[in-house]
C-alpha cells in the first residue's frame, strides 16, 4: 500500500485530484486515475493531475480520465494547476509556462493580497483539418455538417484540442435530452473515428452563449473548458457571435476570448475544495 497526499480543486466544472508527482512517486497512475474517479471512493473527480518537472517549462502536466487513460489536455485542469503550484509555493512566479501532451500552455494568475481571484488560460489555436479533429469526411474542415443521430438530424461541427471536439448549435439546451443524444454522436464512429467530446450549445446573444457538456467515457458534465472554446470558435466562424463571449454552463460562467492570432484564453476562478490522504495499491 502506498499512501499520497492529494489536493482536488474545481475549475467552473471540471474538478480534478491534483497530485505533486515531484516530491511523490506514484507507481501505477492509470490505476491510481481509475480509483480517484470513482466518486463511491467520496474523492470522485474528472480524473487525476500529475505535477511533474519539466526540462522546456515551468511544470509539466499528464493529465488521466477517469478511465485510466491519459489524457492531452484540459484547460480547466490546466488553471487549477498553476494555483496549485502557487499556493504550495513550487514557484512565486505569476505567469507560468506548463507542457503538456496538447503543447506548450501558457498560463496567468491574477493576484490580489496573496489570494488568486483570478486565472486565464491561453490553450492555443484550435485545429479545424479533419485529419488533426479526428473526423471521416471529405470536407476541407467539417462545419455545420448535417448528421443522423438516432431520430433526428443534428448540423455538427468539429475541431480538436490534442482531443476531439464537436459542437451542434439549439435552440434550447435547458430542456435538451442531454442523455439520449450526447452517447449517440460521441460513439458515432461512421463520422469520429474515436469517441467524441459532444458540445450542445445555444447561442443567447452575440457575447453570450449556453452549454451543455457530454464528455467521452463520462457523461454529462457541470462544465468543461475547452467545450466553452469550441463552442466559441464555431459560433463565431459561422456569424453568430463575436470573438469576445461568456460562456454560460452549469458549474458557472466562463469568460472566452478568440484574438486575432487565433489563440483561444479562457478566464475563470479556480476553487480548492478539500486536501487529504489517499492510500491505494501500487506496483
Amino acid at each position: 500500500m502506498r499512501k499520497i497526499k492529494f489536493t482536488k480543486m474545481q475549475a467552473y466544472g471540471n474538478d480534478y485530484v491534483y497530485v505533486n508527482a515531484m516530491e511523490q512517486q506514484i507507481g501505477n497512475p492509470n490505476d491510481l486515475a481509475r480509483k480517484v474517479s470513482d466518486r463511491h471512493f467520496g474523492i470522485g473527480s474528472d480524473g487525476l493531475v500529475l505535477i511533474c518537472s519539466s526540462e522546456v517549462c515551468d511544470f509539466r502536466m499528464r493529465m488521466f480520465n477517469p478511465d485510466g487513460t491519459e489524457g492531452e489536455m484540459c484547460g480547466n485542469a490546466l488553471r487549477s494547476l498553476s494555483k496549485f503550484v502557487y499556493y504550495h509555493g513550487l514557484t512565486d512566479k505569476t505567469e507560468l509556462t506548463i507542457e503538456t501532451l496538447g503543447g506548450r500552455q501558457h498560463v496567468k494568475l491574477f493576484v490580489e493580497d496573496g489570494q488568486v481571484v483570478n486565472i486565464s488560460a491561453d490553450i492555443g489555436r484550435p485545429e479545424l483539418r479533419p485529419e488533426m479533429v479526428p473526423v471521416i469526411t471529405e470536407q476541407e474542415i467539417f462545419m455545420d455538417q448535417p448528421v443522423r443521430v438516432l431520430d433526428q438530424t443534428f448540423y455538427v461541427s468539429s475541431l480538436s484540442w490534442g482531443n476531439p471536439h464537436t459542437v451542434t448549435f439549439l435552440e434550447d439546451v435547458d430542456t435538451f435530452p442531454v442523455e439520449k443524444y450526447g452517447p449517440a454522436i460521441e460513439k458515432l464512429t461512421s463520422v469520429f473515428p474515436k469517441k467524441t467530446n459532444v458540445t450542445f450549445a445555444q447561442v443567447v446573444s452575440g457575447g453570450k452563449i449556453k452549454i451543455r457538456e457530454w464528455e467521452r467515457g463520462t457523461g454529462e458534465t457541470i462544465g468543461c473548458g475547452t467545450g466553452c472554446c469550441t463552442a466559441v470558435v464555431m459560433a463565431h466562424l459561422l456569424g453568430k457571435c463575436g470573438r469576445i463571449v461568456d460562456v454560460e454552463q452549469i458549474g458557472g460562467t466562463l469568460h472566452v476570448e478568440w484574438d486575432e492570432k487565433d489563440h483561444m484564453h479562457m478566464t475563470g476562478p479556480s476553487h480548492v475544495i478539500y486536501e487529504g490522504e489517499y492510500w491505494y495499491e501500487a506496483e
